[in-house]
């Protein structure tokens, strides 16, 4: 699943390819904006992404879209 983190005066957005089920990634969201503790958050490969929550501009949680390539029919 593509989570998508904006952040406070940064130019781009963060994007991580996460296992984690889209309920888990909205609770954790919430704890961190509710709690005031990181917003901590694993990607496919195990690595961790850790975002103060007031840096946090938003977070997108979906699945990828994927881009059609080619002159096919609509």
């Amino acid at each position: 699943m593509e989570v998508k983190i904006g952040v406070h005066n940064a130019p781009r957005e963060l994007i991580i390819e996460s296992d984690q089920s889209p309920e888990e990634v909205e609770a954790a969201v919430r704890k961190a904006i509710e709690g005031g503790v990181l917003l901590e958050l694993t990607d496919e490969r195990g690595r961790k992404v850790l975002v103060k929550p007031e840096h946090l501009a938003y977070v997108e949680i979906g699945e990828p879209v994927e881009r059609r390539v080619g002159f096919g029919a609509l």
